[in-house]
């Protein structure tokens, strides 16, 4: 028999929405092809941040590719949107409910209501730039939020019969930035010494560094993922692939920090989506696992293909050559030279790749974005007009 559970809010300052009968739970069920190989894939998952940018992807390709139910916690702030998740909020697998992480009695409840068999742990302040302007964001939600996630967690686990434990996960999301700066040789192991050098990089350390003792203290069984850049569909428009295309599509400056030179590896959204997903089902608890694209570029190079794809895409824009449009500006107090990812772990292990490549997963992102500048306008009303950010040196 399935039993079927309406989640209802109790605490007045949240709001949740969920419904559904068990025809359309069956009929939503059978429409749905499991990507998994494992015969117990989590059946249900609570994504933390899921309004945001990978989030909200992640609960797209949950939604799409597997038959998990999926709870999403998001506090909803300037980078989490529920216009990225507008198209499946009626879906009878998801429901949302709009909170901080670091509120405990409300972890507490939605752990105790919807019963999960996964947490998946995306919600963070992310933006290097905000992190210098002010920093105190970044330690309430990344390191406090994420002891508090962890806390209620580990009560819950331990409220879990023998079985339920042994299948229950809590996997978090964190960034290639915790391990600092390379120089032009050598990528990031698992191994490789942490050394963040901005205040955004030194708070997802200390998260890291949670999660690795809430495992080897108290045997919650954790999962760590450490991604290269992303890039892809519903990113927030400060990041440089978004801002470069909307920037450019209004004739305004292309931003370039310093002389551009400065590379990262890319990693196309859905791709990482995939890896969290494979990991979560496949990783061994207490261990870590780097995610990344195989695609160094220079910040110039990442500007200069966009140029070169709208040039194509858009052969009327009053703009062309939109790379007239370029503009070298103060660099980054701090800025990192390089990162670099080795992700063979992930490949030999758990025998995962990337699916595409910076190319095609970059023609993909900006016909996205072509297609879609309503869901632009809707996230940057209010809140960013393209301005630069981390020039104000830790002002609060």
């Amino acid at each position: 028999m399935i039993q079927v559970a309406q989640w209802y809010p109790k605490v007045g300052e949240v709001s949740v929405e969920y419904s559904y009968s068990v025809r359309n739970l069956l009929l939503a069920m059978a429409s749905t092809t499991s990507q998994s190989s494992t015969p117990n894939p989590p059946t249900r998952v609570l994504v933390t941040g899921g309004a945001g940018f990978i989030g909200g992807n992640f609960i797209h390709s949950l939604l799409t590719e597997s038959e998990a139910q999926v709870a999403n916690l998001d506090l909803l702030t300037y980078a989490g949107n529920r216009a990225t998740l507008a198209g499946i909020e009626d879906n009878p697998r998801y429901r949302f409910a709009q909170g901080d992480i670091a509120d405990p009695e409300l972890v507490e409840r939605l752990l105790d209501d919807f019963h999960p068999d996964a947490i998946v742990n995306f919600a963070a302040e992310s933006h290097v730039d905000r992190s210098i302007d002010g920093p105190k964001a970044f330690i309430d939600t990344n390191i406090v939020g994420s002891y508090n996630l962890l806390d209620r967690a580990l009560s819950f686990w331990r409220s879990l019969d023998p079985a339920r434990q042994a299948r229950f996960r809590f996997l978090h999301v964190s960034t290639d930035e915790v391990y600092g700066s390379l120089g032009d040789q050598g990528a990031f192991t698992e191994q490789t010494p942490y050394a963040p050098s901005s205040p955004y990089s030194a708070s997802k350390a200390a998260s890291d560094h949670l999660v690795q003792a809430w495992h080897h203290t108290y045997g919650l069984p954790t999962l760590t993922t450490n991604c290269s850049n992303n890039y892809g569909p519903y990113q927030y428009p400060e990041k440089l692939i978004p801002l470069v295309i909307l920037n450019a599509l209004a004739g305004q400056p292309l931003p370039i920090y310093g002389n551009g030179g400065n590379v990262r590896d890319w990693l196309f959204v859905q791709d990482h989506c995939r890896a969290i997903w494979h990991v979560l089902q496949h990783g061994s608890p207490g261990q870590m696992y780097n995610v990344g694209g195989n695609s160094e570029r220079t910040n110039l190079e990442v500007v200069d293909t966009l140029c070169a794809l709208l040039d194509e895409l858009l052969p009327n824009s009053r703009h062309l050559p939109h790379a007239q449009l370029k503009t070298f500006v103060t660099d980054r107090p701090g800025h990192d030279w390089r990162y670099a990812i080795n992700a063979s772990k992930l490949r030999d292990e758990l025998g995962w790749q990337p699916r595409e490549t910076f190319e095609s997963g970059l023609r993909r992102t900006v016909q996205w974005y072509l297609d879609h500048l309503d869901w632009c306008e809707t996230v940057r009303a209010g809140s960013y007009t393209g301005q630069r950010l981390g020039l104000r040196h830790g002002a609060s």
